[in-house]
């Protein structure tokens, strides 16, 4: 499917460090058996989607939720969709997964709707989506983090750097590190704790929601893979498909 028209940020302005996924809103396709490491919400908005995975028999529902890495078909022909990747490693994405007792989760009507209202991926890509995912997880069953995470100094300046360096800079955590005055040790860790994310996996999202802006507000695939920090636009095709199971020309608005 392609993305929505509705704007997302532009690619310099500063993006979300919470909650790492990215969002699609619009006409859905079929797609044949496919896996991909994030987890995959998909949402029918004008009415139910066909679901199977594994190779097992077609299952009509409001909405699933996919396992990472569990190869799936979707038919959602003619139907308009809202699709949200969360990264498996993040703390709602470790808790949604969790709370997956086979390779899918079917989502009812009423769940469905429950998770509608602000559901724009412009929205859900930017300040508001962690109180959206929050919704997911309270509306599946997921548990609740118990108190808002408290974030390191440190990693608030690490924040402000990855939000201000050009695409050509060093952002190795070594390279950070030392300009935050800490061993890379001690920032990794602090981060994880501060994020709920390990450090790697944050900045490989960080560069696909960069990459993703870039590509929705119109750049040609070489230089939003540049924007995002990619070495070139098959390092950005490569990243895409293994993470998410799509090209990234897929996210291109329709003309």
């Amino acid at each position: 499917m392609r993305l929505a028209s509705a704007p997302l940020p532009p690619v310099e302005n500063a993006l979300p460090l919470w909650p790492p996924l990215l969002a699609a809103r619009g006409p859905g396709t079929s797609s044949s058996g496919h896996a991909h490491h994030a987890l995959h919400l998909v949402l029918g908005l004008d009415g139910p989607l066909r679901v199977r995975s594994e190779g097992g028999p077609w299952e009509s529902m409001a909405g699933v939720l996919t396992a990472p890495d569990v190869p799936h078909a979707l038919d959602a022909e003619g139907r308009q969709v809202l699709l949200v990747f969360l990264d498996p490693e993040s703390e709602v994405g470790a808790a949604l997964a969790a709370r997956l007792s086979g390779p899918l989760r079917a989502l009812s009507n009423e769940e469905r709707d429950a998770l509608l209202p602000g559901a724009e991926p412009a929205r859900l890509m930017g300040p508001e989506g962690a109180a959206w995912t929050r919704r997911v997880m309270e509306v599946l069953g997921a548990p609740m983090p118990s108190a808002p995470r408290a974030i390191h100094p440190r990693v608030r300046k690490v924040l402000r750097l990855l939000r201000d360096l050009p695409p050509e800079a060093d952002t190795s955590l070594e390279a950070l590190a030392a300009q935050v005055g800490l061993s890379p040790g001690r920032l990794m860790h602090a981060f994880t704790e501060s994020i709920g994310l390990p450090w790697r996996p944050y900045l490989a999202w960080l560069r696909l929601q960069r990459a993703a802006a870039g590509i929705v507000a119109g750049m040609p695939l070489g230089e939003a893979a540049h924007a995002a920090g990619f070495s070139d636009a098959a390092h950005m095709t490569r990243t895409f498909q293994r993470m998410l199971g799509l090209p990234p020309s897929a996210l291109k608005p329709r003309s």
